[in-house]
């Protein structure tokens, strides 16, 4: 499936282009691919009506609140339109964006009472971890043992545990992704 996004490159409205810049802004950060359709280009005008006809939101801005056809950015995957600007950014911020764009979710299996023993050995990070029960939303319990002292922390499935100092003692902290 390949995700393509509508924008105008010759857009005299700013607002148009700054959503435009954001929309692909957020798909690079999120490492999601997507093809760029610029509607002004000569020869994109089926492209352009196909935008026209399948776009249900207008992307209303401040300046044009209701424009007689729909405004870039509108965003599809394939030819199933996902929405516009406002949808995306909503998508967004409530962590939903990969349903927004009809993409296939990852593997999301997490470990979740599991019981996670890192080790510092010379330097390096071991990692153990026992899987118990598998529900996304709890709590993953972290032991980190060091020559200083245990530090206990719980943690999210991704979140970064701080080791502690190193065997040396100079103070500086080890990170390891959980």
């Amino acid at each position: 499936m390949v995700l393509k996004v509508y924008v105008s490159g010759m857009s005299g409205n700013k607002e148009v282009k700054k959503r435009q810049q954001r929309v692909l802004m957020i798909l690079d950060s999120k490492n999601i691919k997507y093809d760029i359709v610029d509607i002004t280009e000569p020869g994109k005008e089926s492209e352009k009506e196909l935008m026209q006809t399948k776009s249900t939101s207008n992307g209303a801005t401040v300046s044009d609140p209701d424009p007689r056809h729909p405004l870039p950015p509108q965003i599809f995957n394939e030819v199933e339109y996902c929405g516009d600007y406002d949808a995306f950014d909503l998508a967004n911020e409530i962590d939903t964006l990969e349903q927004f764009l009809k993409l296939a979710p990852a593997d999301t299996t997490a470990v979740s009472s599991a019981q996670l023993e890192l080790k510092q050995e010379n330097g390096e990070v071991k990692i153990n971890a026992d899987d118990e029960n598998k529900e996304n939303k709890e709590n993953v319990e972290v032991k980190a043992d060091s020559e200083e002292g245990d530090n206990k922390v719980a943690a999210d499935s991704e979140a970064k545990v701080d080791v502690g100092e190193s065997a040396n003692g100079d103070g500086e902290s080890k990170n390891a992704e959980v």
